[in-house]
């Protein structure tokens, strides 16, 4: 009986955090406008998309941790951000090449 009780808890806080991250949007694109505030980005299908920056929005360039300073106009980025009313507010910017460890994987490839 206790089994069955913590089996149903453990579902159920996972549906829980599966539900929780399944809200988050995914902004991949090249960046066009910097400011403190706000990044620009001109996605794949050629749309705007503009997500503001929160001051807990953590930064990673090539797999190493990064800030804002470091993101440049014309960096290929991977945004996960929260819908909030109207905006987008991002908790993650991927930009940079690949980690060492997934680009030493294609490397070792033949060709």
């Amino acid at each position: 009986m206790l089994t069955r009780i913590l089996a149903l808890l453990a579902i159920v806080s996972l549906a829980t955090i599966a539900f929780a991250h399944g809200t988050d949007k995914h902004v991949l694109g090249t960046v066009t406008k910097i400011t403190d505030t706000e990044i620009t980005v001109e996605t794949q299908t050629k749309e705007v998309q503009i997500v503001k920056i929160a001051p807990d929005t953590s930064f990673v360039k090539s797999g190493a941790s990064a800030t804002l300073k470091d993101l440049k106009v014309g960096d290929r980025v991977v945004i996960h951000a929260k819908p909030v009313g109207n905006d987008l507010i991002a908790h993650e910017v991927r930009f940079g090449k690949q980690a060492p460890a997934a680009a030493g994987n294609s490397a070792a490839k033949p060709q």
